[in-house]
């Protein structure tokens, strides 16, 4: 992939690893269509760099997905690359959680169903420009599952194969997927141990996407992915140690 002179769509880019990467990739002269719920931010990111293009959108509502595919169709036909970032954890307990079914749909909507809609309406777009690419963030949590967060887990699964699948369906667009380990993020504060930065999963990214590299394992993930094949009862005694606070 060429690192720079590229328009890239970065969801959930206000906070974590979306702000990481963002930085990242500004850094390599590129310009970076923002998309998030904090207007606040947004602003205050497009006030630091005028290569920093903010869209306020909730990609969980189609109403708002309808609204940034015409921003893009009209104003930014020369997106080529899209980041899916954004991302939602609740941890709880199916027999102990009163407010279940919320938590459920909203982990699906924005972790599962939101990407692969924009990925739908954005592909037209996509396919019309060079050095075009997706790039889905999942988390090794789809590989190897914690007991406190099943929905999460299954959406990350969920994004894992859909990845998988959509890359050998596509051929004028390349499919990225980022499998992180924990990283340190408002997301995870006060859950787990040994978190890594965003901005190392970053460097990381980055590394890997101008090789080609279309699974990038980031940091613990390389081994986790290895142990879970020749031993899974060891991989999934490592994330329930990692998870415990």
């Amino acid at each position: 992939m060429k690192l720079h002179g590229n328009k890239i769509l970065i969801t959930g880019s206000t906070a974590g690893i979306g702000e990481a990467l963002l930085k990242k990739l500004l850094g390599l002269d590129n310009q970076i269509i923002a998309l998030g719920r904090n207007e606040f931010k947004l602003k205050q990111l497009a006030q630091w760099d005028e290569r920093i293009i903010p869209f306020s959108c909730d990609i969980s509502k189609d109403i708002d997905l309808d609204r940034l595919i015409l921003f893009i169709e009209q104003e930014h036909p020369d997106v080529n690359i899209l980041i899916n970032n954004a991302g939602i954890q609740h941890n709880y307990h199916f027999a102990e959680e009163p407010q279940l079914l919320g938590k459920i749909e909203q982990e699906i909507n924005v972790n599962l169903l939101a990407p692969i809609k924009l990925i739908a309406l954005l592909l037209p777009v996509l396919k019309g420009n060079d050095n075009a690419a997706i790039v889905n963030v999942s988390s090794g949590l789809g590989l190897v599952p914690k007991k406190q967060a099943p929905v999460y887990c299954c959406t990350k699964a969920g994004i894992h194969i859909f990845s998988k699948s959509l890359r050998d369906q596509l051929q004028d667009v390349k499919v990225f997927e980022i499998i992180p380990p924990l990283v340190d993020t408002r997301m995870t504060t006060g859950r787990g141990r040994k978190k890594i930065s965003p901005e190392q999963l970053a460097d990381e990214f980055v590394d890997a996407f101008k090789k080609d590299k279309y699974e990038i394992r980031i940091g613990k993930v390389k081994l986790l992915k290895v142990i879970n094949r020749l031993w899974p009862s060891m991989a999934e005694l490592i994330i329930r140690k990692g998870a415990e606070k």
